[in-house]
């Protein structure tokens, strides 16, 4: 089995050495593995970190974006995580597994091996993210009936959700997974066929999600959506394209990685 794992810098330096660390762990677990990054102009020291560590291992390859891209963070995301896919497709197509990962403080704990690596060869997922205490990633989740970004909701949607996916997490039974259309959490785990003719947009875009569902998620919330709120959760279409091509299941599991 081979790997890459990929993601986004930009003013990560204080994180960078203990993500790298997790990262070789990470690798351990494969037959090969490859780093690929993005990096976008920081105010820190990130660069040269990413300098150095190339230095001491070849499998790091990185980009150095020098154009301006968006104002929107997400857009600027997505276009960092396509760049790892392109990657991928041109250089890395025959490896089974990539994951996409943040470089901040999300993955910057002592990471858990065994709860990743009891999955590799399980046939029950094709993208795998994991658990929180709290769950934080309310932003790139979508679980039904609740598929639209609650960001994107006044009120306490995501007071809500949180308990939501909470309940759902904590009460599965022994060994299972959690069905979503949507989840990060800030570390993910794909499995490559599945994926690599997808992409991730930053933008929001209802055309996702049928017509019907996205009326059942306005009646459930019963609060006004933002329209005018032009970014989405990059991870969202990205996930939900992979579903509508590949039928790609997209899984939660209740344990913690970090």
């Amino acid at each position: 089995m081979r790997c890459c794992i990929c993601g986004a810098v930009k003013n990560c330096g204080p994180y960078l050495d203990k993500v790298f660390e997790n990262i070789e762990k990470i690798g351990s677990l494969f037959n090969d593995y490859n780093i690929i990054i993005y990096y976008d102009d920081s105010d820190d020291d990130s660069l040269q970190k990413l300098k150095q560590y190339k230095a001491i291992n070849n499998k790091l390859n990185f980009f150095v974006n020098k154009s301006y891209i968006s104002k929107y963070r997400t857009i600027r995301l997505a276009r960092a995580r396509n760049f790892c896919l392109q990657q991928i497709q041109n250089n890395y197509l025959d490896y089974e597994f990539f994951i996409m990962m943040d470089f901040d403080d999300v993955c910057s704990q002592d990471i858990k091996l065994e709860v990743i690596k009891k999955y590799l060869n399980r046939d029950d997922w094709d993208a795998l993210s994991f658990n929180k205490s709290p769950y934080y990633d309310l932003w790139a989740l979508s679980i039904k009936p609740y598929f639209l970004s609650c960001l994107h909701f006044d009120g306490k949607s995501g007071e809500f959700l949180h308990n939501y996916i909470t309940n759902l997490l904590q009460n599965l039974p022994p060994g299972e997974l959690l069905r979503c259309a949507s989840a990060f959490n800030g570390f993910a785990i794909y499995k490559t066929n599945k994926f690599i003719n997808c992409n991730y947009f930053g933008k929001i875009n209802l055309k996702l999600f049928p017509k019907k569902l996205v009326s059942k998620n306005h009646s459930l919330i019963k609060e006004k959506f933002n329209y005018k709120y032009v970014e989405d959760c990059e991870h969202r279409a990205f996930h939900l394209e992979a579903i509508n091509k590949n039928n790609a299941r997209i899984r939660i599991s209740p344990e913690i990685l970090f």
